[in-house]
């Protein structure tokens, strides 16, 4: 099980971490990316982490990233965002012209919704498509009995699905779960795999991660908007 409390730590420190249970799991040293988690976070704390040289950020929400990151990206050379919440079919374009990967997606119609606008721009970002691992009825994703038929519907309408994403329960052991989407992801020939967080990041890793989604323990508790 996992805590849901982090310590704040400097990002090196983080990154010593990571690239360590890279090397306990037999991995290529930076074989893992690091997404730094800055939702609902100020803008001098995500300024700080690009300030030390790291480029890669997650975001769950298009309206905050749209007030947050066009003026990053002008300001800080290969500065890069993925969306890691829900998306709403509305927020689709939006999210398209923004992010540089979306993590979200769970359901055909929001697939169909991307393929229409990939076809009118050429362009799209990677796509994961989400997972319900625990099956919870409060949370976003695809049953895992449901994941090959979405995977099959997103290659057929030709989007670029590079991967799998899970948010394991908090009460249940997280590992269980990174098992399972890395069976998923072997299954339907997918390599990416997005899971682990602040408090489990490493077991992710062992299980094949090549995303790990790190928000608290880079920049302390989050601040509500």
């Amino acid at each position: 099980m996992r805590s849901g409390q982090s310590i704040p730590m400097p990002l090196s420190e983080v990154l010593a971490r990571l690239r360590k249970a890279e090397a306990e799991a037999g991995r290529p040293e930076g074989s893992v990316a690091l997404i730094a988690v800055s939702k609902v976070q100020p803008l001098e704390r995500v300024e700080a982490v690009l300030e030390e040289g790291h480029r890669l950020f997650g975001e769950n929400r298009v309206q905050e990233a749209e007030g947050k990151w066009p003026g990053f990206k002008e300001r800080f050379e290969g500065a890069s965002v993925h969306l890691i919440g829900p998306l709403q079919s509305n927020k689709t374009r939006a999210a398209m012209a923004l992010f540089d990967a979306i993590h979200s997606v769970d359901r055909p119609k929001l697939a169909r919704a991307i393929a229409r606008i990939a076809d009118g721009t050429g362009a799209c970002p990677e796509l994961f498509v989400q997972v319900n691992t625990g099956e919870e009825a409060q949370k976003a994703g695809v049953l895992p009995s449901e994941t090959d038929a979405l995977v099959a519907e997103c290659r057929a309408l030709s989007l670029p699905v590079v991967g799998l994403m899970c948010i394991p329960p908090v009460e249940e052991e997280a590992s269980l779960h990174f098992a399972l989407l890395a069976k998923l992801a072997a299954r339907n020939g997918l390599s990416g795999l997005s899971m682990g967080m602040s408090d489990d990041f490493e077991k992710a890793v062992a299980f094949g991660a090549t995303h790990v989604r790190v928000g608290s323990a880079i920049f302390g508790e989050r601040v509500p908007g």
